[in-house]
């Protein structure tokens, strides 16, 4: 090994990270023998490796994970791309596929789409630079172009959609039985005695809301009540539109006497609208929502919704991905996960004297 060489000025050494060349700087080392060393290969002597062990430490080298990766087109980093993380869906999502894999070495790379189509391929564009080890992606509302996803499976990199997914069965998911979460909502209504059952259904091109629609048909076919058109609103189901639904329901000549919404936060916009309008809930209307979003069990009074298991669907995505990996690109059917739904019975759909059952869980 060369003589050591002398150090740079160390104020400006402690302006940047150190680096594998710094290493190999001060050792008057090559920069392969650092990397060989810190990886303990055979080739390398104790002596060496004790030397470049023991510098590291001493100045506290980090090594970048992401420029390994791109060296060898591979990495312990998984990129996870939500529409959004506020709220608790989501948020738990990503926590439940970060947990898991932590537990299996990988560190997660997280980004939103904001439910912007043209973010979300740039956000495809940077975790593929990135190298990631696979993509974890929930669609955002805007997304009818699919291209992005068929170039990550030109890159070879496993992708597992969660929640949101593209129409069809041709991809690998993780979802919940939206269809029967619905029908669980709506058949709770119809039991509390309710026959005009409104639904403010979300974009009807993306199947979850599509799969919400049809079990509140569901429901209401098996109580041989016939759908009203007039009681079907389509949005995008934000508190805004909850307002504006129900403002347009109660204009209508027969108002209805409960709504399900296919998203919390137009319940929480229908249940503002409510009380602007002294309208009673559940007395006059009764309310169903859908995620179990924190804000139902802080609402006057506390919305009833649909639990979708996030942490178990993020955990669940995690070991899809792990499933791809060990097949190592064999040719293997895309296969969909899916979750039962659980409905939270609280306040705003309880009519008096109307016990809840069923499936149902009474809310906390």
């Amino acid at each position: 090994m060369a003589a050591r060489r002398p150090a740079k000025n160390a104020a400006h050494e402690s302006a940047r990270p150190v680096s594998m060349a710094d290493l190999a700087r001060e050792l008057g080392v090559s920069m392969t023998t650092i990397s060989r060393a810190l990886s303990d290969h055979h080739s390398i002597g104790p002596a060496t490796k004790q030397a470049v062990l023991k510098l590291a430490k001493k100045l506290n080298y980090q090594p970048n994970h992401l420029a390994a990766a791109l060296r060898k087109g591979k990495s312990q980093l998984l990129g996870v791309m939500v529409p959004y993380i506020e709220g608790r869906f989501f948020a738990s999502v990503v926590h439940g596929i970060e947990t898991a894999a932590s537990r299996a070495g990988y560190s997660v790379i997280m980004c939103q789409s904001n439910e912007d189509a043209g973010q979300e391929r740039k956000n495809i564009d940077t975790l593929l630079r990135a190298q990631v080890a696979g993509i974890l992606v929930s669609v955002s509302r805007t997304t009818t172009d699919l291209q992005h996803f068929e170039k990550v499976r030109k890159h070879r990199v496993p992708l597992v959609f969660f929640d949101r997914i593209p129409a069809g069965d041709s991809v690998n998911a993780v979802v919940l039985n939206d269809r029967e979460g619905a029908y669980q909502a709506t058949r709770h209504l119809l039991e509390q005695g309710c026959r005009r059952v409104a639904h403010l259904a979300g974009p009807q091109h993306m199947s979850i809301y599509k799969s919400r629609r049809q079990g509140y048909l569901d429901a209401l076919q098996q109580h041989g009540i016939a759908p009203d058109e007039s009681l079907i609103l389509q949005s995008n189901l934000s508190v805004e539109n909850g307002r504006e639904s129900m403002a347009q329901l109660l204009a209508l000549p027969a108002p209805p006497d409960a709504v399900f919404s296919a998203g919390d936060s137009a319940a929480l916009g229908s249940l503002q609208l409510l009380r602007s309008r002294g309208v009673r809930v559940p007395e006059d209307l009764a309310l169903v929502g859908f995620s179990n979003e924190a804000l139902t069990t802080v609402t006057e009074p506390q919305l009833t919704s649909v639990d979708q298991r996030c942490e178990e669907m993020g955990q669940a995505a995690f070991r899809l991905f792990t499933e791809l990996v060990e097949g190592d690109g064999a040719a293997v059917a895309p296969r969909q996960v899916v979750l039962p739904p659980q409905l939270f019975v609280r306040a705003s759909s309880l009519r008096a004297g109307i016990a809840a059952g069923g499936t149902e869980k009474q809310g906390d």
